[in-house]
């Protein structure tokens, strides 16, 4: 059956297109997918993220099981309210999720983790925390509103207690506190996201998600669905898991070398994965490509390297860019940036050229050098 988050009849509302996304009930646009992506990008624009799950981790091991459990290492976060992005590995260095965990305390750590993958995360999970005797509960009663763009972050402080504003207004990037609303409510405001843009992902009481989202509405914050937040997380250089990465993908694979760290003396569920492919190079890369011919990139067709043949892993059209854009992910080996004609796309029967580039694509509203020639 397909579930639906507190903000469903909002949606309906405010005439939203629904479609099914991972068994969930979801806002794909609002009328205009291009103009809601400009509007993260120039202004700011809120997301209805209630699918994902909250999880929290308590018991005074928890910071050991964490070790065990995820491939970069949880002893960055020193300081309460820091936050982390990682990967759970299998033991063979596929990626079972990527998830951001937030430290609240020695003892207490929060975990945001996709909603396509919940039933095998909480499953891996628990199997993995008992040795530990680490308590792992779901938070179902929240919801989660990610607002996002360069005037986000103003924009969710007017709506909050004075004593508030200041505490928020100092978070850096990857990191959280509580706080509350001009009404009260109590919020775990992060500054995190999923656009390449700021702004805050905010977690709340579901039974106060709707009145929240209406005083965003009120304080000129438009909703956007998961056609933009798929076209600004692609240009922002962010994978999707379930597309992008999977259990027959290590992070080294997935352009994700840079979450992995390989502390001496902890032994995490992949790590000798990792170890070999870093000494002797992972057997796939993935790449960003630019089409300059109009057309679109789109999952699964057939890229031509002179190493071999990948796919269009992540594809679509940049309205950033006015061009498309693509993840691949094709065999190892040396690929010049930027020449037109080393990489080919299988489009229809039809190679076309595409450029090799360096992702992100566009960051902080710009495309970045070498995207546009």
């Amino acid at each position: 059956m397909t579930q639906k988050t507190i903000l469903n009849d909002t949606h309906r509302a405010l005439g939203a297109k629904m479609v099914d996304f991972g068994g969930w009930d979801m806002p794909i646009h609002y009328g205009s997918q291009i103009e809601e992506h400009h509007q993260v990008r120039r202004d700011a624009g809120m997301f209805d993220v209630s699918h994902m799950t909250v999880v929290d981790l308590r018991g005074d091991r928890t910071r050991d099981f964490l070790r065990h459990l995820v491939a970069n290492s949880v002893d960055k976060l020193q300081k309460p309210g820091k936050a982390l992005y990682t990967a759970m590995l299998d033991e063979a260095g596929g990626v079972i999720d990527d998830l951001i965990i937030y430290y609240m305390a020695e003892d207490f750590f929060r975990l945001v983790v996709n909603a396509a993958t919940r039933e095998k995360d909480l499953a891996w999970i628990g199997a993995q925390a008992a040795p530990f005797a680490v308590a792992v509960t779901e938070r179902p009663e929240f919801a989660m509103v990610a607002v996002q763009g360069p005037t986000a972050r103003e924009r969710v402080h007017g709506l909050l207690r004075e004593e508030d504003r200041a505490k928020v207004g100092k978070l850096t990037r990857f990191a959280a506190a509580d706080a509350a609303s001009l009404a009260g409510v109590p919020l775990f405001v992060a500054r995190t996201g999923y656009t390449g843009e700021d702004g805050y992902e905010i977690v709340l009481p579901q039974e106060q998600a709707v009145a929240f989202w209406n005083a965003l509405l009120d304080a000129g914050v438009k909703p956007a669905g998961l056609g933009a937040r798929d076209t600004l997380r692609l240009e922002a250089g962010m994978n999707l898991y379930g597309q992008d990465m999977d259990e027959t993908v290590s992070p080294y694979e997935a352009a994700l070398a840079w979450t992995v760290a390989l502390d001496e003396g902890r032994a995490f569920n992949g790590r000798a994965t990792l170890e070999a492919q870093k000494a002797d190079g992972a057997p796939r890369q993935m790449i960003g490509l630019v089409m300059d011919e109009k057309g679109v990139l789109r999952h699964g067709q057939k890229v031509l390297t002179q190493h071999g043949e990948g796919e269009i892993l992540s594809g679509t059209f940049s309205p950033t860019l006015g061009k498309a854009i693509a993840f691949a992910r094709v065999p190892a080996g040396e690929i010049p940036l930027g020449a037109t004609g080393d990489v080919r796309v299988d489009i229809r029967g039809r190679e076309v050229p595409v450029r090799v580039v360096k992702f992100p694509f566009v960051r902080e509203g710009q495309a970045q050098p070498g995207v546009l020639e």
